[in-house]
């Protein structure tokens, strides 16, 4: 095989990010409701976070409900949120057989009780796994959690805990959702997109893209490799020219 198109276990991204699109449309084109979308994108899910483990990735992140999604129908929303319980249940050995740790992000108090519940049980359980982190990012808008980040901050410099001048950039970075999770190397977006929908604003600064017409519940292992093959040829320079990185 040549060796450009050959995955380089060498050179995988610490984090990768996934926004997981396409559920609605992949039910749309075989005459069925969005919400069988939704559950054959579960299948995705698994199949993902297995290889990523199996990889040696270490922190995968996944975009699953965010705050402007409280504004869809009502029915939709319940069912999203039922499919959520029953999915945590359903992975729960899956997470265990491999060693994963669940982590989530966002406003979890606008959850349900039963999906918090039962979110809480599976972290708590999950807790003490070291191969891979995998965050769920549920009720999730990064403006949001930057607007939270200030308000923490300004609080502390009120407070006469933190002092204005020594805020930085690791200070923001401390009082975010992710404050302990690497900033992110790698963001996938399916179906064809081309947009971050708020998503890890601060945290995706100097991250890779990579773009798939590919529809999430068709996502499997050979459309995971393709994107990390691609990451794999981009030179990362953060700032610095060509010749600084060599």
């Amino acid at each position: 095989m040549d060796k450009a198109t050959t995955l380089n276990t060498e050179n995988l991204p610490k984090h990768l990010a996934i926004i997981m699109d396409g559920n609605g449309r992949w039910a749309k084109k075989k005459g069925m409701l969005r919400m069988f979308g939704h559950e054959n994108g579960t299948k995705a899910v698994r199949e993902t976070v297995e290889c990523c483990a199996k990889l040696g990735i270490g922190y995968l992140t996944l975009y699953a409900f965010s705050t402007e999604n409280w504004n869809r129908p009502k029915l939709e929303v319940d069912m999203l949120m039922n499919l959520l319980v029953s999915s945590l249940k359903k992975e729960l050995p899956t997470l265990q057989k491999n060693n994963i740790k669940l982590n989530t992000i966002g406003n979890t108090d606008m959850l349900p009780d039963g999906a918090r519940r039962e979110l809480l049980d599976v972290t708590e359980q999950t807790k003490n796994n070291t191969r891979m982190t995998l965050t769920l990012a549920l009720s999730y808008g990064s403006r949001e959690e930057i607007v939270s980040a200030v308000k923490k901050i300004s609080e502390k410099a009120l407070n006469n805990q933190l002092n204005i001048a020594d805020i930085s950039e690791a200070v923001i970075s401390q009082h975010l959702y992710t404050h302990d999770l690497p900033d992110v190397d790698l963001v996938i977006r399916t179906s064809g997109e081309q947009r971050i929908s708020n998503f890890l604003l601060w945290q995706v600064a100097y991250a890779e893209f990579y773009f798939t017409e590919v529809l999430w519940p068709d996502f499997r292992e050979k459309n995971l490799h393709e994107a990390i093959i691609s990451y794999q040829k981009r030179e990362r320079r953060f700032g610095k020219t060509s010749e600084q990185v060599k």
